[in-house]
């Protein structure tokens, strides 16, 4: 059976303007802008608003942008309430996304027109980090951090977090770290977005179905398993013959490859320098057992396997994240907090582009691959016939 579609590989499904990626050269472009010039001169504030709006705002615009995300991070003292009615053991991905469809029951979702969504996605960026906060102080028995309005965005979700301002350099690794995970294109939890917000179905309840997809190992789940693989390595003496082994019993190495770069990952490249400079600033050994990663199975899978391999975006971002003592199980929920930008943009535009034509409705076509009977198909035979 012809197998190379499978996982809808290189089937251009829709037209989009909001990001593109050269897999060859390594390129991630948003709205026309290189990742790398954003992470360099951009905030996650302004790079949210370019991927809403189509455009870099000007001063103006950004401040007003900034002042509707300020004013939306509190969520419902009811929500809060109810988050202590769950296991404190609970999967972080279950919680955030049964709260996000949640938050329909909360705020109106009556207009449909383009304009209320916008509103709407404001709302959805700026709650996503306070569910998570909440979560986080809820099921280890402490006090909820109400949002500081006088921080940004990354600085606002740490405080909430641990109680503490972090420091600027602090604040500038995660702000870049969000600006890196916003977009990409119509990976599995954006496809998600898209496929649900073509049934006419309100933000909420495509973002919901988006987070869903993002849990898997697979997605956004990648990089707390390398956590979990650098912590079982745990030093970076034992870091070689832990790769060679798995290499050679044909398991994949997390955080190494990826579906569209047959380069490096050009988000790697950044949170690699970032992971090195936390690394610099909190004496822990991460980076260098990471780095160490990334050379023995680039040169173990070429050996081995023939195979060359660069690291994709979950490599680095574990160790920032664990360096910043975020909960290995919060690794994909901060995805989330920057990945619900591009979400949201994606819904938008399958709601209200004006790019070529497409289906209303997603209905992609299956290959019956089951028993035939016949022509007539199976003949049904009642219970007491069957052996």
């Amino acid at each position: 059976m012809e197998t190379k579609n499978i996982g809808l590989r290189g089937i251009e499904i829709a037209d989009t303007r909001i990001s593109n990626i050269d897999g060859k050269k390594g390129k991630l472009i948003y709205r026309g802008f290189d990742i790398l010039d954003l992470t360099k001169n951009s905030t996650f504030e302004e790079t949210a608003y370019l991927l809403l709006y189509d455009r870099l705002p000007n001063k103006q615009q950004l401040d007003e942008f900034k002042a509707k995300l300020i004013d939306a991070r509190y969520v419902p003292k009811q929500m809060q309430k109810n988050m202590g009615n769950w296991r404190k053991d609970a999967d972080p991905m279950d919680m955030l996304q049964a709260f996000v469809a949640a938050l329909a029951g909360y705020f109106d979702e009556e207009f449909a027109d383009k304009e209320s969504s916008y509103d709407r996605a404001i709302n959805l960026i700026a709650k996503v980090p306070t569910i998570i906060a909440s979560w986080h102080r809820i099921r280890n028995g402490l006090k909820i951090i109400e949002p500081d309005p006088s921080l940004s965005h990354a600085a606002n979700f740490l405080y909430m977090m641990f109680g503490e301002r972090p420091d600027p350099e602090v604040e500038k690794i995660f702000d870049v770290c969000l600006i890196l995970h916003a977009e990409h294109t119509f990976n599995a939890s954006t496809f998600t977005a898209r496929q649900v917000a073509s049934t006419r179905a309100h933000m909420y309840s495509a973002s919901s179905a988006a987070i869903g997809a993002l849990s898997g190992e697979l997605h956004g789940g990648a990089n707390t398993e390398v956590m979990k693989m650098l912590s079982e390595i745990g030093k970076i003496e034992k870091v070689e013959p832990w790769i060679k082994e798995k290499i050679s019993k044909g398991y994949r190495i997390m955080g190494m490859g990826h579906a569209v770069y047959k380069t490096y990952d050009p988000r790697a490249q950044v949170l690699k320098e970032l992971s090195r400079k936390l690394a610099e600033k909190t004496k822990e050994p991460w980076y260098g057992i990471t780095e160490k990663v990334e050379t023995t199975t680039i040169s173990e899978m070429k050996l081995q396997k023939g195979i060359d391999i660069y690291p994709n975006v979950d490599l680095y971002s574990a160790s920032i994240y664990y360096m910043l003592k975020i909960p290995v199980d919060l690794n994909t929920p901060i995805f989330a907090i920057s990945r619900v930008v591009g979400w949201a943009a994606h819904i938008i535009e399958e709601k209200f582009a004006e790019a070529a034509p497409k289906p209303a409705l997603y209905r992609p076509k299956a290959v019956y691959v089951g028993k035939y009977c016949g022509p007539e198909g199976c003949e049904y035979k009642t219970l007491d016939l069957r052996k």
